[in-house]
């Protein structure tokens, strides 16, 4: 059986074309588990919270329960869940899995073949952040779910086998080149040793979700900003201009220089003959992934 494909293949929550990654990140919450304590059951109330932080951090803004996952799972034959009566899952519902004492654990046949194959946990995990999260948020989220995929080592999958596309080496340099060297947020252009530091090519639409690798779904950002806008912290209007959400606190002079001085900065345009980010690609941004609301210009 084909582990990585089958989990790949996991039936998701869909409404108005929302990502919905509550069912991966529970899966890969249940691998840290079963790295750090085999296929020791895992309590509700004991992932409630992780599940919980990993959802907020990660998953959608509309927001969701941990319960959800919890219970859903079930129906992928991946994932068990029972109860101290033995009664099987009592539903997606919060309350009755805490009074239950619920209990979920991974499928006895797939912790067999992570058990006989070292290199399988890794495997899944990483199609699953592939599959479902831009690249920079991969090693919070390890850290979060309690991965170590560090400490095995995978040989090399492609990289492309959630896409219709293979992925084109050439994009990265493309979007230095058209913004100059600079992030299109703050401007930063720091190099050492002829080779440019801190600067990388965000897609603005993940690819892991159809974004494509051209340069009208890129922009070249600084480390910090790329992080930020990929956690949703920054966004973009129509007419290119930054966004700041709401949500976002900070409270230092460094918090208010490199983020809060952004909202409503235009951003750096592209260089004569390179095309601007895509209407499409900022809209997919603004509802998949950016906090909302979004704080109000302030007059210059």
């Amino acid at each position: 059986m084909d582990w990585v494909e089958r989990i790949s293949g996991i039936k998701r929550w869909s409404r108005g074309g929302y990502r919905a990654p509550h069912k991966p990140l529970l899966i890969l919450y249940a691998l840290g588990r079963f790295q750090a304590r085999g296929d020791e059951p895992i309590p509700y109330r004991t992932a409630e919270e992780h599940l919980k932080r990993l959802l907020d951090e990660f998953g959608p803004s509309t927001g969701s329960t941990p319960a959800y996952p919890f219970h859903h799972l079930t129906n992928d034959g991946l994932w068990i869940v029972d109860t101290a009566q033995d009664r099987g899952s009592p539903g997606p519902y919060v309350t009755r899995l805490r009074e239950s004492d619920a209990r979920g654990r991974l499928a006895p046949e797939l912790v067999a073949a992570l058990r006989d194959d070292p290199q399988l946990l890794a495997q899944i995990a990483r199609s699953l952040l592939d599959a479902n999260f831009a690249p920079s948020l991969h090693a919070d989220i390890c850290m979060l779910a309690g991965l170590r995929l560090e400490a095995v080592e995978v040989p090399a999958q492609g990289a492309q086998q959630h896409s219709g596309e293979p992925r084109d080496p050439a994009f990265r340099d493309g979007v230095l080149v058209a913004y100059e060297y600079q992030c299109a947020f703050c401007g930063y252009d720091g190099w050492l040793d002829r080779t440019s530091v801190g600067l990388e090519a965000a897609h603005v639409q993940w690819w892991a979700f159809g974004g494509p690798d051209r340069m009208g779904n890129g922009l070249c950002l600084c480390s910090l900003h790329h992080k930020l806008f990929d956690k949703g912290v920054l966004g973009l209007t129509d007419e290119h201009a930054i966004t700041v959400s709401v949500k976002f606190v900070g409270r230092s002079s460094s918090a208010e220089d490199l983020v809060l001085a952004l909202n409503g900065r235009p951003a750096i345009a592209p260089q004569a003959g390179f095309p601007t980010v895509e209407l499409e690609r900022i809209e997919w941004h603004r509802r998949q992934v950016f906090r909302e609301p979004a704080r109000h210009a302030t007059a210059a």
